[in-house]
């Protein structure tokens, strides 16, 4: 069995070995500090490891990395990061805690004392975007809302960020596909313009001058008092996205196993931003749209993100299409595994859940860490339904024998 029939038989929920995913997105990755501490783990190439989401802080997961770990996923990325500059013309840089990386010739930053300060499209001459602060291991957005006039509010100013996809970025994905075609393993795909709402991207870190409603807890607020602003802005993306989505299908075809949609967070770690009638006056009829033009011209799975207590939206997001949720984050309040897979499992593949990243891979033992992971598995893959992953990203200072225990118990389990 190829590494890519392995995830697609969890994907259609099938019986088999468990799939095991890092690095294929941006809520599934490995922090760069971590990345090198599995490099040397392993006895690979000592080089630098390349930045390849400096939101995050996130290490690219290379071949000869992936063929250790042994992952069965691949990416695709969009062409530029979040702060809005392109995966290009690498260089060196040396973080504040002393490794030496490589990121994209556009990653400017200023110190102001020891915190660390990046900027839009790497524009100095402009207010930064975002901010690492003094003994900081990842960038936290800058909030720069414009005084708002509640008469001249324009749910254009909150989506001028997304338009066509551009001729460039089609050749990106194209070229992309193919080399993800080319590795033999399952592909998952990040086309951009189809999160509604993701709180990573309200503030627009990758615009110099963002207008419109930028600051995270207005957002909240606008989802409250200003629905009909909310529906003009997500009716307009909408609309963009499904015609880029038909673009971005021509050039990529069916080599794409999923594509990631969302990153729109609905919980918080003992309760949820907003009610299930609000997500279903608000999101639920996007994503509904969105999801069903994808299932009817393609044959790719959609992958919904979202963390924290997120139990009682699991039918609504069913309601919506998606296929697969992720991180399933079990800490939280109400997402017992066991009760999540006898109530969703037939519907919902879990991709993620593997092992509590605020707890016990970053503090535990590593018997404790692959008690964990093998209870996981048995829970999670009955009757398929289930891609491998920790509980979103894996941090910076996690030790490396409590992520090598977790990789090891994944092996234990299929063999």
């Amino acid at each position: 069995m190829t590494r890519r029939e392995k995830l697609k038989r969890a994907l259609n929920h099938q019986d088999g070995p468990v799939p095991m995913d890092f690095g294929g997105t941006a809520v599934t990755g490995i922090h760069v500090s971590v990345v090198a501490a599995l490099r040397d783990h392993y006895g690979l190439e000592k080089r630098p490891v390349k930045v390849i989401e400096p939101y995050q802080m996130l290490g690219e997961v290379e071949t000869d990395l992936k063929d250790a770990m042994g992952v069965d996923t691949t990416g695709i990325l969009g062409r530029s990061t979040l702060f809005g500059f392109p995966l290009e013309q690498w260089k060196e840089w040396r973080a504040p805690w002393g490794q030496h990386l490589l990121v994209p010739g556009q990653f400017n930053v200023s110190n102001i004392g020891k915190d660390i300060y990046i900027y839009p499209e790497g524009d100095t001459t402009v207010p930064p975007s975002g901010h690492m602060p003094e003994g900081g291991y990842f960038f936290d957005s800058i909030i720069r809302q414009q005084p708002i006039d509640e008469d001249r509010l324009n749910p254009d100013d909150n989506t001028e960020e997304f338009g066509p996809v551009s001729p460039e970025a089609l050749a990106h994905f194209a070229r992309e596909a193919d080399k993800a075609a080319a590795s033999g393993r399952g592909v998952i795909a990040n086309f951009g313009g189809t999160a509604f709402g993701d709180i990573a991207l309200i503030p627009g870190p990758f615009m110099k001058f963002p207008k419109g409603i930028r600051d995270v807890a207005e957002w909240y607020v606008t989802t409250a008092i200003r629905q009909e602003y909310v529906h003009a802005m997500f009716q307009k993306q909408l609309e963009f996205a499904l015609l880029n989505l038909g673009k971005i299908h021509a050039v990529v075809k069916d080599t794409v196993d999923a594509v990631f949609l969302c990153g729109t967070d609905f919980g918080t770690q003992s309760s949820q931003f907003c009610s299930t009638e609000a997500f279903d006056e608000l999101w639920l009829p996007y994503y509904r749209k969105m999801n069903d033009w994808i299932h009817q011209h393609t044959t790719w799975k959609t992958f919904k993100h979202s963390c924290g207590a997120v139990e009682p939206f699991m039918e609504h997001f069913i309601k919506a299409g998606f296929d697969i949720i992720n991180p399933v984050q079990c800490s939280a309040t109400g997402m017992d595994p066991q009760g999540l897979k006898a109530r969703y499992g037939d519907c919902l593949v879990f991709w993620g859940g593997g092992v509590d990243t605020q707890k016990v891979l970053p503090f535990g033992t590593p018997s404790q860490v692959r008690e964990q992971v093998l209870e996981r598995c048995r829970i999670f893959s009955r009757s398929g339904g289930f891609v491998f992953d920790a509980i979103h990203n894996v941090q910076a200072r996690t030790p490396v024998a409590n992520v090598v225990a977790m990789i090891e118990a994944v092996h234990e389990f299929n063999s």
